[in-house]
């Protein structure tokens, strides 16, 4: 989809300027590099030759290992991991780092586009022939509404966001810094393309990470009241066709989600998880961050997921385990008890 995009970019920067407002250092090596200048901030696989990146989870050390970055904002440590083609801007926090340089690439992405215009429906938005807009509803500059869409009353559509043909986007509903397809159902209260959980945290306080993605929602999927779907930072948080996502579900960051998966209501998905295709997630579960769960996997419902799991499989419990170890678990802890009632029989401490 050709879309101008929702930040407007800043730069380039040079080297010089990045490690002197983000508190890090060139090393002595590099220092005659200086003046080098990057045109943009990326993720490590993402990043080429005249971009900046930054590496602070040793889960993405096998990337940090093969970029093609410029430069990368990394601990004294890690600097050694680095290609030659690589500066190291060394830097105490690397993530803080990070943050501050986005500062930046993006000035004005510390707070959300919205609907600045003076009028409920801005005169620059693009509403196709057939398409209809509630009394209540708010269309911000240059979003684009397909025919056939449904707005319905006091939903908000945000700056640029493009919304395809024959959806529905329920009452009191929000969508900002998004892309959707046709035939997309976005059901009452549904928060779609806010700020995701992003702090670079330390003793000195919580630094806040400008998230500068966006969200893409494929073709017919449909997403429950009152959920809640975080823009990415760098990265694209992605809902994959026609997925089902009940209410009351929250989808961090960065999250990938494939096609035709189905989530259970209450479920939480931590940031950089990759759901593949076919996944389903029963009710309250939850998961770690940066862990991919293979196509055609199923989860119990309350099931605490801490590790990747493979393609295929039937995971349950917390921490979650593949089902038939989590069901010997829990048939061992019933025997255990009921021969504890048995011997006990006065005891009343059960």
């Amino acid at each position: 989809m050709d879309h101008p995009g929702f930040w407007a970019p800043a730069g380039p920067h040079t080297l010089s300027e990045l490690v002197a407002h983000a508190d890090a250092t060139i090393p002595e090596a590099f220092l005659s590099l200086g003046g080098r200048r990057m045109v943009a901030i990326r993720t490590l696989d993402e990043a080429g030759p005249d971009d900046v990146s930054f590496f602070d989870n040793r889960k993405y050390l096998a990337a940090l290992k093969v970029t093609r970055a410029g430069a990368v904002f990394v601990s004294q440590a890690s600097a050694a991991q680095l290609p030659e083609t690589a500066v190291p801007l060394v830097a105490r926090d690397p993530y803080r780092a990070f943050a501050r340089a986005l500062e930046l690439f993006f000035p004005d992405a510390g707070t959300p586009k919205v609907a600045p215009g003076a009028s409920p429906v801005d005169e620059t938005a693009q509403i196709e022939d057939g398409a209809i807009i509630e009394p209540g509803a708010v269309i911000g500059a240059g979003a684009s509404i397909g025919r056939g869409t449904r707005i319905a009353a006091g939903a908000v559509i945000g700056y640029r966001v493009a919304i395809g043909r024959d959806g529905f986007i329920g009452p009191g509903a929000s969508i900002t810094h998004a892309l959707i397809g046709n035939r997309v159902i976005i059901h009452a209260g549904a928060r779609v393309g806010q700020d995701g959980f992003g702090f670079a945290m330390g003793p000195g306080g919580h630094y806040k990470v400008r998230q500068v993605g966006r969200v893409i929602i494929q073709d017919d999927v449909e997403i429950g009241a009152n959920s809640a779907i975080d823009r990415g930072a760098l990265k694209d948080t992605i809902i994959g066709e026609g997925t089902k996502i009940d209410n009351l579900v929250q989808i961090a960051h960065n999250v990938v989600i494939g096609r035709h998966c189905v989530i259970a209501a209450l479920t939480g998905i931590s940031g950089s998880t990759v759901l593949e295709d076919y996944v389903a997630m029963g009710g309250q579960c939850g998961t770690v961050g940066h862990i991919r769960i293979g196509a055609g996997a199923q989860i119990g419902a309350q099931s605490g997921v801490s590790s990747s799991i493979p393609r295929g499989e039937r995971w349950g419990g917390t921490p979650a385990k593949p089902m038939a170890a989590w069901a010997r678990e829990v048939a061992l802890l019933k025997r255990l008890a009921k021969r504890k009632a048995a011997d006990n029989p006065g005891d009343t401490n059960d």
